[in-house]
């Protein structure tokens, strides 16, 4: 814990060269929050959870406890610095809606890992933190990093921090920087002068959730993750429900509308994104056929540093079937044939209801 007896002049000071050395490493945004546990954030939380909206993420159920607010995870926390990563596209992330033999990659997982990249930069910035803090007499400061792999609300406490406000999408959006932001945070022992929360932008406009292509908002703010296309193809393991099969159209990993309709993404420029997020070339406009024949070594060495390993060869080809079941491309049906024999059941599913529809 930080010397109570600290300067005020020398901890203002710090927190005002953190804010040029966030910017050096290639965060876009920071701002600061207190580590106070908030009531309405953990209210919701647990509302949404009990409503069963989580779908097969357990895991968030299972840390519940520690997700409803910082200190409730370290007891010992005065204040988040929450950080914000730009990965703006360059072009229209719904070009390929009319392309069906064309697969769509969220624009977040075009690139390198967002782990990776994150992660680096918020270690190289808590050392710097550590080290300014000893040079500035301000006694012994623990701290705590964390991405998106740990039970932190990312996105709450960065509108808490000021970098942003959370939209009826339920994601981060910021007047500059629109809906592309990585979001990282850093608890801290130091006690930082907090940052005014951000107010809601959104107004009246819904063009996010008229967007969607499964209806997977019930109400402006609230996401029933099992009804949407990110979850179905990311985090959801088995069949593909069928009433989803043909709304996913092309969207092989992650889906974009919603995030890409937002009017505040007139502000985000390219210019901001980080040099480390462009994306690969082979994964802009990648053809279905390339990928249906990928086995799994073939899916490693492919993705070998993309976030979209963490999905597996079976799932990442289960969501290609479907697409190639929406395309209704009939050179596609050999390949889809094939897979129907496939050693993994949901990936054989898929492929038969892909061929039916061919």
């Amino acid at each position: 814990m930080v010397n109570e007896a600290f300067d005020n002049g020398s901890i203002a000071t710090l927190q005002h060269a953190l804010r040029g050395k966030a910017r050096e490493l290639g965060f876009a945004t920071i701002g600061f929050a207190p580590a106070a546990d908030d009531p309405v954030r953990s209210r919701r939380l647990h509302e949404w959870l009990d409503a069963g909206m989580h779908g097969d993420m357990g895991w968030m159920e299972a840390h519940a406890a520690v997700r409803q607010g910082p200190q409730s995870m370290w007891p010992e926390a005065r204040s988040v610095i929450a950080l914000g990563m730009s990965y703006a596209p360059e072009g229209d992330p719904l070009a390929l809606e009319d392309a069906p033999e064309k697969a769509r990659i969220s624009v977040y997982a075009q690139g390198r890992d967002y782990h990776d990249v994150i992660k680096k930069a918020l270690k190289a910035l808590a050392r710097w933190l550590v080290a300014e803090a000893d040079n500035a007499g301000l006694g012994a400061v623990a701290l705590k990093v964390f991405v998106d792999t740990a039970p932190v609300m990312e996105k709450p406490l960065g509108e808490a921090a000021g970098i942003g406000w959370q939209g009826k999408h339920t994601n981060l959006v910021s007047r500059e920087y629109g809906s592309w932001l990585f979001l990282g945070a850093i608890y801290t022992t130091l006690e930082f002068a907090p940052d005014k929360a951000h107010a809601d932008r959104c107004g009246s406009c819904r063009a996010c959730q008229d967007a969607c292509p499964t209806n997977a908002f019930p109400e402006p703010y609230r996401l029933d993750a099992r009804r949407c296309i990110s979850y179905l193809t990311i985090e959801h393991a088995g069949p593909i429900p069928h009433e989803f099969r043909e709304a996913m159209g092309n969207r092989i990993y992650g889906c974009d509308d919603c995030l890409a309709v937002c009017p505040w993404n007139s502000f985000a420029e390219v210019a901001h994104r980080h040099k480390a997020l462009a994306p690969r070339e082979d994964l802009r406009a990648p053809d279905l056929a390339g990928f249906l024949a990928l086995d799994d070594a073939g899916f490693r060495a492919l993705f070998s540093g993309s976030p979209i390993k963490r999905i597996g060869r079976n799932r990442f080809v289960r969501n290609c079937l479907i697409a190639a079941g929406n395309s209704r491309a009939p050179e596609l049906r050999e390949d889809v044939a094939r897979l129907t024999g496939d050693d993994d059941e949901v990936v054989a599913e898929a492929a038969r209801w892909a061929l039916n529809r061919l």
